[in-house]
């Protein structure tokens, strides 16, 4: 089955991606555009709806190098909830949570928004095969790595280069949203945020996990020279306010040191 985008140029006009670029374990090169006549180009499964090159921070600017995609989840995702935390936090409790709070279902659309190595994306699928998921990044490195990985695991993504703060989507396209850590390095965190409740239905599920202020001198010290890096942190009542004023509610919220996880349906 087909997957209707909105053209990254023309609002109104659709693109649609053939299903056999999910397929991971076959490489699909190609192209694919609106009746308007604006292209994208797909390579080896990666659909790449980014229309021109954005400024970037350095925290951001980091994400496109290949050796920091390599490395991402290996060494530092896998260990990094611990670290922050403060005390044992293995990555599949996180990927438990996930799991329980976004509940995929068969049949149903997921989009995994600043991906990464696409980790969110390839447990929700693993969870419930029959789901779609669709994982977005600015970086073409990181997608590289998800796509190796994804086929590594068997499982199939539809993998998509684009600018989360101008997402080529239609109105309501996902029963469910997840966001990984992504959130602390947003120019524009609000102008993703009010994307993320555009896409996402109204009876829809978003899982939000982010790092929030630190309460030691030591963890203030830190979070204050990280900020020049282009880096964000809020206080969790910063952040809640941060998801009412983009149309989220917040239904379920966990904090382990400075990380936050938080549950959020549509107001």
């Amino acid at each position: 089955m087909k997957f209707e985008v909105r053209s990254p140029l023309h609002d109104q006009e659709s693109i649609f991606i053939p299903s056999e670029v999910d397929h991971l374990a076959k490489p699909f090169n190609g192209t694919v555009c609106s009746r308007k006549g604006d292209e994208y180009a797909i390579e080896n499964n990666i659909v790449d709806l980014l229309p021109k090159e954005r400024e970037y921070t350095l925290a951001q600017s980091s994400n496109n190098w290949a050796i920091t995609a390599s490395v991402y989840e290996d060494l530092w995702r896998v260990r990094s909830l611990s670290l922050l935390t403060g005390e044992p936090f293995p990555i599949e409790k996180e990927k438990e949570l996930l799991n329980q709070w976004v509940n995929p279902q068969p049949g149903k659309t997921y989009l995994d928004v600043g991906c990464s190595t696409a980790m969110y994306a390839r447990a929700l699928k693993k969870a419930e095969p029959k789901s779609r998921m669709v994982a977005i990044d600015y970086s073409e490195a990181m997608l590289v790595e998800a796509r190796m990985k994804a086929e590594a695991n068997q499982t199939d993504i539809l993998l998509i280069r684009a600018d989360a703060r101008e997402m080529p989507f239609f109105a309501k396209t996902f029963d469910g949203i997840a966001m990984g850590g992504t959130l602390n390095e947003l120019g524009d965190e609000l102008k993703v945020l009010f994307e993320c409740r555009r896409v996402l239905k109204d009876d829809g599920t978003m899982f939000m996990m982010h790092l929030i202020k630190s309460e030691t001198w030591y963890g203030w010290i830190f979070q204050n020279s990280a900020e020049w890096s282009g880096l964000k942190f809020w206080t969790v009542e910063e952040s809640n306010e941060l998801f009412q004023r983009s149309g989220f509610r917040v239904v379920d919220q966990i904090t382990k040191g400075i990380v936050c996880f938080t549950k959020l349906a549509v107001v």
